[in-house]
C-alpha cells in the first residue's frame, strides 16, 4: 500500500512538471532542466559514482576536469529528462533542431527495406534516436528500460509514442516480453534500435577503456544468425542546444569466425571513440563499470 501511495505521489509531481514545462518554449525547457539539474545533481550519492567513472576512463584527469564534466553532464542530463516532457516538438521538423549526416551510408538499407539493428549510446538526448530513424521512413522497434515506478514508466511511454509519426514503429521494454517482439519485429522486416553502453549482470565480460564490464550481446546473436548489418548512430548535442545525429557506416564484427564478446569489444571501441570526443554528454552516472 505505502509503495503504491508513493508511486502515485511521485507520478503526481513529475506529471504536473511535464504539464507546465510543455506550455514553455522548448528553449526554455531545456534551460531549465540543465540549470536545475547542474546545481542539484553534484548533491546526489550518484556524483560520487560520476566521479569514480570519469576517473576510471580518463586515468590522468585532475579534478579540475572530473568536475568539469561531470557538471556538464549533469547538466546535459537535466536537458535530456526536461525535454521528454516537449519532445514531439523538438522532433517537429519546422522547429529544426536536429540534424541528420551519413544518409549516404544507410541510403541502399532504406531503399531496399532492409532490416537492420540501429546501436546508439547514453549520450546527447537518445530520445530523439527511435523518432528520428522513424522520420526516415524506416520501420523501427525501439528497446528501452523500463522504469521502476509503473505511473512514471507509463507517461514516459506516452511521450515516446507521441514523438513517433507514423506509428509504424513502436517501443518495448527490455526483458523476456521485449525478446519476442524483436523477433516478431524482424520476421516482419521492421529493424530494431537500442542503447548499448548500460551494464548488464547477465552478460559477457567486454573490455571497456580498459575495464572488464559486464555486456549485454543478445543483439550480437540476434544479427548472426539473421545476418544482420549493424549502424552505429553517433549523437551529439551541439553548443546552440541543437542535435546532430549520425549514421556510420554498417559493420558485421561478428563475422570472421569472431566470438559475440569479440564482436562486442568492436562495439565498444567506435563507444570509446564517441564518448573520448564528447566526455560530457555521457551518462556518467550510471553504474557502468563493476
Amino acid at each position: 500500500m505505502y509503495k503504491t501511495i508513493k508511486s502515485l505521489f511521485e507520478y503526481s509531481i513529475i506529471n504536473l512538471l511535464f504539464i507546465f514545462l510543455s506550455l514553455l518554449p522548448i528553449k526554455i525547457v531545456t534551460y531549465l532542466g540543465g540549470k536545475i539539474f547542474k546545481y542539484l545533481g553534484p548533491l546526489s550519492k550518484s556524483n560520487k559514482v560520476a566521479k569514480l567513472n570519469y576517473k576510471r576512463v580518463f586515468k590522468d584527469a585532475n579534478d579540475k576536469e572530473i568536475n568539469e564534466n561531470i557538471s556538464k553532464s549533469w547538466e546535459h542530463l537535466g536537458k535530456t529528462i526536461f525535454e521528454i516532457s516537449i519532445l514531439d516538438k523538438i522532433l517537429d521538423q519546422n522547429n529544426k533542431k536536429i540534424r541528420i549526416k551519413g544518409i549516404k551510408n544507410i541510403e541502399s538499407l532504406i531503399n531496399k527495406e532492409e532490416r537492420v539493428i540501429f546501436f546508439s549510446i547514453h549520450q546527447s538526448n537518445w530520445e530523439i534516436l527511435a523518432p528520428s530513424v522513424d522520420g526516415l521512413n524506416i520501420k523501427v522497434t525501439a528497446i528501452y528500460r523500463h522504469i521502476n515506478n509503473n505511473y512514471i514508466d507509463k507517461l514516459i511511454l506516452k511521450k515516446r509514442k507521441k514523438s513517433i509519426k507514423s506509428k509504424k514503429s513502436y517501443y518495448t521494454p527490455k526483458g523476456k516480453k521485449s525478446a519476442k517482439e524483436i523477433i516478431n519485429s524482424l520476421n516482419s522486416n521492421t529493424s530494431i534500435i537500442l542503447l548499448v553502453d548500460q551494464k548488464d549482470s547477465s552478460g559477457d565480460e567486454v573490455m571497456l577503456f580498459d575495464n572488464i564490464v559486464k555486456t549485454q550481446t543478445g543483439f550480437i546473436k540476434m544479427a548472426r544468425k539473421k545476418n544482420l548489418k549493424l549502424v552505429p548512430i553517433k549523437n551529439t548535442r551541439l553548443s546552440n542546444d541543437e542535435y546532430e545525429i549520425s549514421f556510420c557506416t554498417p559493420i558485421t564484427p561478428y563475422l570472421d569466425h569472431n566470438t559475440d564478446a569479440e564482436a562486442m569489444l568492436v562495439i565498444h571501441k567506435i563507444i570509446e571513440e564517441w564518448i573520448r570526443e564528447n566526455p560530457s554528454q555521457w551518462f556518467w552516472q550510471h553504474r557502468r563499470f563493476n
